[in-house]
């Protein structure tokens, strides 16, 4: 059964292989292609956000008022504020960390003993167990030792700035936020992901926010094509490093 499971298996992986593989041989010589503008709501994996929300409040009317609750100015407001709204998230990520940790530890253990006379009776211990030495009746010892070493060192910094659309107003008056950028540089295609949760008040006058704003933020930056492709490991890796357990 055990064989006849690994022979599955095998076939399976073949096929997904092949499959894969015929695409790729399809696309020889040819541009990748990108993907049709489409909305996020859309999309197969789109889920709405649902987050906690504060209990609703009563806006005050003040119909003899010149100013509008939440507005920064006499004028209409231009900043992102409704579903379909666009603004610029701006990506700015200068991270390094650097972690360095050793630990050591030993351990040595010996333990004797000795039956020399007990009430007369080592006579009959010697007898039931041949051979006995009195004097190291018992004698063991043991020995640990275990060193381990462990180091960081990234660095990563990406600039960008990407457009993203409202797709979804929260009873709090939060936003939530899906932008995606594509760009084709000959053979490759880089893609840019980004979603998140904003606050309006977060919204600069440029209708601009900063990444580090954003609530449950997902950024992605990737590409596609012979680049990419050249960088990956070839199928049959990838299965042998997951299933081989040396």
């Amino acid at each position: 059964m055990r064989l006849a499971r690994l022979a599955s298996l095998g076939l399976a992986v073949v096929a997904l292989a092949g499959c894969s593989a015929l695409d790729r041989l399809a696309g020889i010589g040819e541009k990748p292609d990108m993907t049709a503008i489409q909305n996020p709501q859309a999309s197969a994996g789109y889920r709405p956000v649902s987050m906690p929300m504060p209990p609703p409040l009563t806006a005050e009317r003040q119909p003899a008022s010149l100013w509008a609750a939440g507005s920064r100015g006499f004028f209409k407001d231009q900043r992102a504020s409704r579903v379909g709204d666009i603004l610029t998230v701006l990506i700015e990520i200068n991270d390094k960390g650097e972690l360095e940790n050793t630990t050591t530890r030993a351990r040595t253990n010996t333990d004797s003993a000795s039956l020399n006379n007990l009430f007369g009776l080592q006579g009959l211990i010697n007898r039931a167990l041949p051979g006995t030495d009195n004097q190291t009746l018992v004698d063991m010892s043991s020995s640990l030792s275990n060193e381990g070493k462990g180091t960081i060192d990234r660095s990563e910094e990406i600039n960008l700035k990407v457009a993203a659309t409202v797709t979804q107003l929260l009873p709090n008056g939060n936003m939530v936020v899906i932008g995606r950028q594509e760009v084709r540089v000959n053979y490759e295609v880089r893609e840019l992901q980004i979603a998140g949760v904003i606050r309006p008040a977060d919204i600069t006058t440029l209708n601009t926010i900063s990444y580090e704003k954003m609530a449950e933020a997902r950024i992605s930056y990737g590409g596609r094509g012979h680049i990419t492709d050249m960088q990956q490991p070839r199928y049959g890796s990838q299965v042998l490093d997951i299933l081989l357990p040396f």
